[in-house]
């Protein structure tokens, strides 16, 4: 019998999504579920859809909810596999705050929750929590495995990896609908029999090649990408294909801001010839909101609440190691010589295999010298943020922002610096360590 403790279990929708995946694999079903948050409303919310999920399933799962930082040790003690999804600061005041501060020098961006001068901030309130998770874990859960599915993925991962001894991998939506999603876009057949293979950093890793019956599908790729020319939401990715020779696994809006090229207060045409949705996360979370007004009395009250089986790798790879039956998935993990043109210790995408020994990811070798190059720019960032993050250091936090692609293209020295110290200020007690 296994135990998973769902860190941030007031994420309802994903809690149901990756625990009830759970649920529906035999080697899991009768699982320990610890849900935890520091939001009573949420998780308590949580715990009653997921124990109508389970009721519905047969009632072989034991759900129990753990709420607040004084509580966080029990949730995790003795647990197998721990899944974190939390969002430090939330949409309200933090994800604005990292937003608005920057719009007032002129700086505009799509999602900021990976790079980007959003990304650093998302970071830098983040890694000090789950690395107290992390120190938790040591102590009372030390052999289970960290499954991770907050952003900014890459610099948390390099945290935990690089400063704790926690098991631990990241998990990314974009790895496994990549190459389907692609061909889809073009009206391009997709089956089991295409073969792909990707590997990178997350959120810019690369289709390096994607195959049916031995053919190589990237020509007929590529001739029916330039032959689109109606308006889309994959023009940017398009554009770097074009330009750099491959296929990158994050979508178009993501992808606009982690390069110079796309979102230029110099240049206000590119944003509707790459049809760019500036203030995308904010938008969508709004939408969210309003929609979980909606959803909350669908998945708490429907007494047949049911579930199928998502894409989500999490409930595979614990079912691998409870069943010693290998399972292969895009991982994030240090770089221990996997992708040899790229910095040792820096946090990868590659492909990994699952059993019960762990997680041991995959060599992959040389990326595209123009795609390590590209990977190499965004590495920076992360490491400074990191270091920023571990050593409590200001300067730091400079050094990351002067470094971003975006930023660094849009912003003077002196301006930066400015901004990086309004959004300490304006974080306040989320930053204490740099007041």
């Amino acid at each position: 019998m296994a135990k998973i403790t769902f860190m941030g279990a007031g994420s309802t929708v994903f809690a149901k999504n990756v625990l009830g995946d759970a649920m529906l694999t035999k080697s899991l079903e009768d699982s320990v579920i610890a849900l935890y948050d520091i939001d009573p409303v949420r998780l308590g919310e949580s715990q009653k859809m997921l124990e109508n999920l389970n009721r519905n399933f047969g009632g072989k799962a034991t759900i129990f909810p753990y709420c607040g930082v004084e509580n966080r040790k029990a949730a995790l003690h003795g647990a197998n596999y721990v899944v974190n999804a939390i969002q430090v600061g939330l949409y309200e005041p933090c994800t604005v705050t990292d937003f608005e501060i920057p719009k007032k020098y002129g700086l505009r961006q799509t999602i900021a929750d990976t790079l980007g001068i959003g990304g650093i901030f998302r970071a830098l309130r983040t890694i000090p929590v789950l690395l107290d998770f992390a120190r938790d874990m040591e102590e009372v859960c030390p052999n289970a495995l960290l499954l991770n599915y907050t952003n900014p993925m890459a610099m948390l991962m390099r945290a935990v990896l690089g400063y704790s001894g926690v098991k631990a991998v990241g998990l990314c939506h974009s790895v496994q609908v990549c190459a389907q999603r692609l061909l889809q876009g073009l009206e391009m057949d997709y089956d089991e029999t295409v073969q792909w293979k990707i590997a990178g950093i997350n959120h810019q890793a690369w289709l390096l090649e994607i195959n049916k019956d031995g053919q190589d599908l990237y020509p007929e790729i590529k001739r029916r990408a330039a032959a689109r020319t109606e308006k889309h939401d994959d023009m940017v990715r398009y554009e770097i294909m074009k330009r750099f020779g491959y296929y990158v696994t994050e979508s178009s809006e993501h992808n606009a801001e982690y390069m110079p090229y796309f979102i230029k207060a110099r240049y206000p045409e590119l944003i509707e010839r790459f049809n760019i949705p500036l203030d995308e996360y904010p938008r969508r979370c709004v939408e969210q909101i309003a929609k979980w007004a909606k959803m909350r009395d669908e998945l708490l009250l429907r007494h047949d609440l049911s579930h199928e089986r998502t894409h989500e790798y999490a409930s595979h790879i614990m079912d691998a190691i409870e069943t010693n039956r290998p399972f292969k998935f895009g991982g994030n993990v240090l770089n221990t010589g996997l992708i040899t043109n790229l910095p040792q210790n820096a946090c990868v995408e590659v492909p990994c295999i699952v059993d019960k020994s762990g997680v041991t990811p995959t060599f992959v070798g040389e990326l595209p010298p123009q795609c390590a190059a590209m990977n190499r720019t965004n590495i920076g960032v992360q490491e400074l943020t990191v270091e920023a993050a571990i050593t409590g250091k200001k300067e730091h936090i400079y050094h990351a922002a002067l470094l971003d692609p975006h930023t660094s293209a849009e912003l003077s020295i002196d301006e930066i610096v400015a901004l990086c110290d309004d959004l300490i200020a304006a974080h306040g007690d989320w930053l204490p360590q740099y007041h």
